[in-house]
């Protein structure tokens, strides 16, 4: 019974950590055409997600948890609009770091992840209902 338990706990930590990946993709989506509005400005700059695992205490096991959100210090693209507000003098604006691609493959990945988490889930319920229906 506690093996069953732990494995939900585990899954759900994993669930949780994938639902914040997921989150921080969408947002940087979101933001791929977010220009700055005025000259010398910076635009959105892409947001990634690490993960580390934690030992809970509770259940005797590590689990995976969101280490910390950061930035992508990677170059911005440039943009060439020389009626865009924040035009520099050669007519180049800065545009976000988000490359949509990678940004899809990211949160097809997490997707899947999140997605084999609750298979786990739905697997122990059955096997707990099973044996339920055993000690009947």
């Amino acid at each position: 019974m506690d093996d069953l338990l732990r494995t939900l706990r585990i899954s759900a930590a994993g669930m949780k950590a994938q639902g914040t990946r997921l989150r921080v993709v969408s947002e940087n989506v979101a933001n791929a055409d977010s220009l700055p509005t005025q000259p010398g400005g910076l635009p959105y700059r892409r947001k990634v997600v690490t993960f580390r695992n934690e030992l809970d205490r509770a259940i005797g096991v590590d689990t995976v948890r969101i280490d910390r959100i950061k930035t992508d210090q990677s170059e911005f693209q440039r943009r060439y609009d020389p009626a865009h507000p924040a035009a520099g003098a050669d007519g180049y604006v800065l545009a976000p770091n988000v490359n949509s691609l990678v940004e899809m493959m990211d949160m097809r990945e997490a997707q899947r992840s999140y997605e084999a988490n609750l298979n786990v889930i739905k697997s122990s319920k059955t096997m707990l209902q099973s044996a339920i229906g055993l000690l009947r």
